[in-house]
């Protein structure tokens, strides 16, 4: 097993939390949940919990990407 190269890690963490955060804030756009709404009514915090899923989804999928790299790279 390799040791981490820690640039492509946190790039690659940085790339997967913020695209998932974004994603997550257009797909409360698209359903009406505005996270910069006036107040923390239900649709704000519809829209907040939307980012922070899509922004842990993200990391989640960036991590896969990376251990999956790197058993296709030891085979």
């Amino acid at each position: 097993m390799s040791n981490p190269n820690p640039l492509l890690e946190g790039i690659s963490d940085a790339v997967g939390f913020v695209g998932g955060a974004l994603a997550g804030f257009w797909a409360g756009k698209l359903i009406g949940w505005d996270i910069f709404s006036a107040g923390y009514d239900s649709a704000s915090i519809g829209g907040i919990l939307l980012v922070g899923l899509g922004g842990g989804g993200g990391l989640h999928l960036a991590r896969y990407w990376r251990a999956k790299q790197q058993d296709d790279s030891s085979e």
